[in-house]
């Protein structure tokens, strides 16, 4: 079978029940980012990378695929229990759990357990290296932090785990920057490739930036939130009055007069619609 196949055999024999498992444990309210929809994206991001890495044998061409769509489905699903830098090891939990509920022998899926655990280190000098399954996983969630769908993204999480309004536009650009840095060291011979994903990158980069000029000038709390700076705002809005971005792409006047604002929202609606 060629990896077509396997990846289309890999999906019907456990896309559904990823979905059904991932949906039964996690509240999408509490993380919306990070909720079934990242999910689904970074496995499509993931069907893309497989095709760029060369396998080395037809053992591997025919489990890479169902190893790593159970590895995307659930890498974040620890989530719904802790949702600081630690969420793999709860992921790791959920995946066992995941396992024993469909009869799923463990033992012969340690490597998705390690890539799971493993896929948030964002220093990468710690992964082994040859371990494909933990190289895909890896990129293939950064992929998912660049564009509008990050710049929510990497808000809605920093802001989750308390960071400040003064520091998250610094962390996020320098979080960002390494998760580029890892994708062109792997995949930087791939023209195409890296042309789409280095404009989704520098979007998010240059908001930030404009972010970070904006922030000595910016008064946060009043009623009028505005610019970059007001972008970020507007989502703390949303988590503290457990809002969902449906709520401000049907009536982002209800919240906002800001012709900024109102453009990120309509931009992140078109990108997110397209995935």
């Amino acid at each position: 079978m060629n990896l077509t196949g396997t990846i289309e055999s890999a999906e019907r024999e456990y896309k559904q029940i990823l979905e059904d498992f991932f949906i039964s444990v996690y509240d999408e309210k509490s993380l919306t980012s990070h909720g079934i929809d990242h999910h689904r994206r970074v496995w499509n991001y993931a069907k893309d990378l497989f095709r760029l890495i060369p396998l080395k044998n037809n053992d591997q061409i025919l489990r890479l695929p169902s190893k790593t769509i159970i590895a995307c489905y659930l890498h974040d699903i620890g989530m719904s229990v802790d949702q600081g830098v630690k969420h793999g090891k709860y992921s790791r939990d959920l995946c066992k759990r995941f396992f024993n509920k469909n009869q799923i022998p463990v033992d012969n899926w340690l490597e998705v357990l390690e890539a799971i655990e493993n896929h948030d280190n964002k220093d990468y000098a710690g992964n082994a290296s040859g371990n494909e399954l933990l190289t895909i996983l890896s990129v293939a969630d950064d992929l998912d932090a660049f564009g509008y769908t990050g710049i929510f993204r990497y808000s809605e999480i920093y802001l989750t785990r308390e960071i400040g309004f003064d520091k998250i536009g610094f962390m996020i650009r320098e979080n960002a920057r390494k998760r580029y840095d890892n994708f062109i060291k792997i995949f930087g011979s791939v023209d195409e490739l890296v042309l789409k994903h280095w404009e989704r990158y520098y979007l998010l980069d240059m908001f930030f930036s404009k972010y970070n000029e904006q922030l000595p000038f910016y008064q946060f709390g009043t009623k009028h939130p505005s610019g970059f700076c007001g972008v970020v705002e507007i989502i703390k809005t949303i988590m503290n009055n457990n809002l969902q971005l449906k709520d401000l792409f049907t009536e982002p006047e209800r919240y906002t007069d800001d012709p900024m604002i109102k453009w990120f929202f309509v931009e992140l609606e078109k990108e997110l619609s397209c995935n």
